[in-house]
């Protein structure tokens, strides 16, 4: 199997954007806010809306699975208040839901959680639980950033977050580590806040011992990595002034990278630099960068030519990214797809 562990929702129908506008101007105008049973999309919406799309290139490519969650530049959680988060994270899951009910054999749900800043994450748990025990989800998107650029949050390794991974660690599911929307002005959302993050995240951990509390705990960055691979031997000097392990006792037990990088020398690094068994098949299809590279002729988020092409990369080696590593990394879609035979 080739198993897609990063796509996101980017072609829901048309409806749940306006019924979005419409929440976000009751913020200023309740007399304009709309209720959830307000949503009206019918499977047949839903059904057009991937069959067109990420289905036919997961044929046209050559993937099988795609762990789906809400879009990420929609998650917003900046905006409003935690209410507002609950009521369209719970409309955005349930969307991804109904995906992968319609479509059991590709599509297998991440969960969106209602995050807000300033807002203690146990008031995720609720969303969360039931995504997972519901839903049948095997995994959530971690926003480390509610506060849409301006890191008021604090970092990933500290206290604030522990009900999050407590329950994750619980329930045996990872994290992606993924930011949404930037309203910064300083920091483009895909081109730098999405990367900016990635780095970010992984330095907190590094800085911390924070999976010698957690020592399950499973964290994918996506993006590559964001700088990550590409200054490896910067973070491992710094681990190193800080009197920490080698980073592959210190973080690779617990940390994954994804291979959203859209070139094949980029793919080239990420496999050289970080062990395979580190690394997840991912192509964020459709997602930040659409468009067909003129170098190649090939669209940009064809990841798998990238790995296929690989001079570096045995036989093994690509079983491990496509599927090996996922089956690991997502115990609970391990044996959902096992129960299917598969």
């Amino acid at each position: 199997m080739i198993i897609d562990i990063h796509g996101h929702y980017t072609t829901a129908p048309k409806a749940l954007e306006d019924w979005r506008n419409r929440q976000v101007a009751g913020l200023k105008d309740p007399s304009v806010a709309p209720k959830a049973s307000e949503l009206k999309i019918g499977d047949d919406d839903i059904r057009e809306s991937i069959e067109k799309n990420q289905l036919a290139k997961m044929k046209e490519r050559g993937s099988d699975l795609t762990v789906f969650s809400p879009r990420a530049s929609f998650m917003a959680h900046h905006i409003g208040n935690f209410e507002t988060s609950a009521t369209w994270a719970a409309i955005c899951n349930e969307l991804c839901h109904r995906v992968s009910q319609l479509f059991p054999d590709h599509f297998i749900g991440a969960a969106m959680l209602p995050q807000s800043p300033g807002v203690d994450p146990k008031t995720c748990l609720p969303e969360l639980e039931k995504c997972v025990k519901e839903y049948g989800f095997v995994a959530i998107n971690l926003n480390p950033d509610p506060s849409g650029g301006h890191w008021t949050a604090p970092p990933l390794p500290d206290r604030h977050w522990y009900p999050i991974y407590e329950k994750m660690v619980e329930l045996e599911i990872p994290a992606m580590i993924h930011v949404s929307t930037s309203c910064n002005a300083c920091f483009h959302t895909t081109g730098a806040h999405y990367l900016n993050a990635d780095t970010t995240a992984f330095m907190q951990c590094l800085t911390s011992d924070l999976f010698k509390d957690f020592p399950t705990l499973k964290f994918v960055i996506p993006h590559g990595g964001g700088a990550v691979p590409y200054h490896w031997g910067r973070f491992r000097g710094l681990a190193q002034e800080l009197k920490k392990p080698l980073l592959q006792e210190h973080l690779l037990n617990n940390i994954w990278f994804d291979t959203c990088v859209y070139h094949q020398p980029g793919i080239d690094l990420l496999t050289k630099v970080i062990p395979v068994e580190n690394v997840l098949f991912a192509s964020e299809m459709i997602g930040a960068v659409r468009g067909i590279d003129p170098e190649t002729g090939h669209h940009f988020d064809d990841t798998k030519r990238y790995l296929e092409a690989s001079t570096i990369l045995s036989d093994e080696d690509r079983y491990k990214i496509y599927e090996g590593n996922a089956r690991r990394v997502y115990p609970r879609m391990d044996r959902a797809l096992k129960a299917r035979g598969r």
